[in-house]
């Protein structure tokens, strides 16, 4: 299987017109919950954004294995499920099919690789781009793709510092006005390891799927099943 999976019609094929507009929405989605759904919505929309990759982290860098509690395959699977309905969503292989160690800025390469005619929009949230100049090579990153920054209360930026050690990065920042959503994935694994109904929290296709592959319930949580 090809890197890229599209569903979304936008960017159907090896070249887009140049100026299509997509934006890599990362992370380990273990699992995907409404508010990756929502946050992605969101963005599209604030930035016009013909196309939404949801790009699943194979080996995270800054995660142990013991972070990670479903198999890359059950979420790669499951975020099929999640945007099955979306025709602007789809998901994107590009850290799944490679071997580590995964770094953001060699997965937007990947991307433009594919797409060298699109413009890139890297989506992320305010706390992630207070702790960008951590990142592996963040100039380079920016370089690739645009922040489309969600602004979250609390983690006001500090854009003057952040400019001292990215310069050029301000001008690389495309703000999003997202609602504040209090949903957190471990706390949803833990609530079904526990028993709890994580109704309207999951779409109900990824609902169905952890229940089917009862997933979140031991403590492999089905990391060796294909």
């Amino acid at each position: 299987m090809g890197r890229l999976s599209l569903a979304a019609s936008a960017v159907r094929g090896a070249n887009p017109a140049r100026g299509t507009r997509i934006g890599i929405f990362g992370g380990t989605f273990d699992p995907p919950h409404v508010g990756h759904l929502i946050l992605a919505e969101t963005s599209a929309s604030s930035l016009a954004l013909d196309c939404v990759l949801f790009t699943p982290a194979a080996d995270p860098p800054h995660k142990s294995a013991s972070d990670v509690r479903a198999s890359a395959a059950h979420r790669a699977a499951m975020v099929e499920h999640a945007i099955a309905d979306n025709d602007r969503f789809a998901l994107c292989r590009a850290d799944l099919d490679r071997p580590g160690p995964h770094y953001t800025v060699d997965m937007l390469r990947l991307v433009q690789t594919d797409y060298p005619g699109a413009d890139l929009f890297f989506l992320i949230g305010g706390d992630s781009l207070r702790d960008l100049p951590k990142w592996s090579r963040p100039a380079e990153l920016i370089a690739l793709a645009t922040l489309g920054v969600m602004r979250r209360p609390g983690y006001p930026p500090a854009l003057d510092d952040l400019e001292r050690h990215i310069p050029g990065l301000r001008s690389r920042i495309a703000w999003i006005d997202a609602p504040l959503i209090e949903l957190s994935a471990s706390h949803i694994a833990a609530q079904i390891a526990a028993g709890i109904s994580v109704r309207y929290q999951l779409p109900d296709a990824v609902c169905a799927y952890v229940e089917e592959h009862h997933l979140y319930r031991s403590a492999d949580d089905g990391r060796d099943e294909s």
